[in-house]
């Protein structure tokens, strides 16, 4: 089901959005910005009023038994990290990718939109856009991506994408080949993890557009 409301609890204005154009303006170069989709308005209303910590947490516990005892015994999230994610609209559609840094919400880059690219792409690129960005900062810090397919792209050092290549996203196919040359280039880089969602909800770089 398509999400309708977006709620921002820590924006340029708090509430209840009915679209994410409305939403975006309140959160996009934000600092520490909070936000999250809902797909129906009573849903989005409890959230508002319950709170962004209240909100993230019930979502994450009611998931079921398994689940729960997972929680309770998992490793928590490295929160000096960078966290990183795409956002498509469509496929093969417009995308952007972003890096937040986990200890303080902050952006740290953000890139797009593209035309006629796909989500699995934006992932790649993003992580790849932040492992050499860190690197250029002599930064130790990891990476957290919630796509197993980018991370494999990225292991592999080549973005394995079935996207056919037009005029209208050559440009993004340029930038594709120079992060495949930068990870064949460079062996050594900071480690990429995998964000567990279902444990610990949405991976702070979301754009909150499920």
């Amino acid at each position: 089901m398509k999400t309708k409301y977006f709620v921002v609890w820590n924006g340029r204005q708090n509430g209840i959005f009915n679209s994410w154009e409305e939403c975006k303006k309140q959160v996009d170069k934000f600092p520490k910005a909070k936000y999250k989709g809902f797909t129906s308005k009573k849903e989005a209303e409890e959230a508002f009023v319950s709170g962004y910590e209240n909100c993230i947490k019930k979502s994450i516990l009611s998931e079921n038994s398994e689940k729960k005892l997972f929680v309770l015994n998992a490793v928590q999230p490295i929160v000096q990290s960078v966290c990183v994610d795409a956002a498509c609209s469509g496929n093969p559609g417009d995308m952007e990718y972003r890096g937040v840094n986990m200890e303080n919400g902050n952006q740290i880059f953000h890139q797009g939109p593209f035309k006629e690219g796909t989500n699995n792409i934006g992932e790649f690129l993003a992580i790849v856009h932040g492992l050499a960005l860190l690197k250029q900062k002599n930064s130790n810090l990891p990476i957290y991506s919630d796509s197993k397919i980018a991370i494999s792209w990225v292991k592999n050092k080549k973005c394995r994408t079935n996207l056919d290549k037009t005029e209208n996203n050559a440009k993004l196919f340029e930038i594709i080949e120079r992060a495949e040359k930068w990870l064949n280039s460079n062996d050594e880089h900071n480690e990429v993890l995998k964000w567990h969602t279902t444990v610990w909800g949405e991976i702070p770089a979301d754009f909150g557009r499920k």
